[in-house]
């Protein structure tokens, strides 16, 4: 019997990311296999919609939107603050991540992508957040997910 790709399944799969010009953003090809739990929400949904139904030696293109991929823009968490609030930082630079306090208490990502003077704009979306998705996929393996990996939420 072949086994599919479908809800606490776990599949192990080689991909390579791309943009929509081509450019590679991500791959394991030179690294081990993915492996994941599928329908656990270890991916992301655009992907893991794609690869239901498909068997071991299966090779597909997803084409993931952003609202099925990092989510849209949200114009909100790219602000601009004073350079004092990076007390301790000497030099800031476009492009130096930052772990700043969320409006909740929560810990969010952000990256600087402008200095000028005094003021730094900070950019706390996803670097993927707005950006279609091409992935290359070839399936290696899939098989039951223990009920362990199924209470756990992930592979083991």
């Amino acid at each position: 019997m072949t086994l599919m790709v479908g809800d606490n399944m776990v599949v192990s799969m080689h991909y390579t990311l791309t943009d929509e010009q081509g450019n590679v953003l991500d791959s394991s090809q030179d690294s081990e296999p993915l492996a994941y739990l599928h329908g656990a929400k270890n991916i992301i949904p655009g992907l893991e919609k794609g690869l239901i139904g498909k068997t071991i030696d299966d090779e597909c293109q997803v084409t993931v939107a952003p609202q099925e991929g990092y989510g849209e823009i949200i114009p909100e968490l790219i602000q601009t603050i004073d350079k004092a609030a990076f007390e301790g930082v000497d030099s800031l630079e476009a492009g130096m991540a930052f772990e700043a306090q969320g409006p909740s208490g929560e810990v969010q990502r952000v990256v600087i992508t402008e200095v000028n003077g005094d003021q730094v704009t900070v950019d706390g979306n996803h670097p993927l957040a707005g950006v279609t998705l091409n992935f290359d996929v070839k399936i290696i393996s899939v098989r039951d997910a223990t009920a362990e990996e199924i209470e756990h939420g992930h592979v083991h």
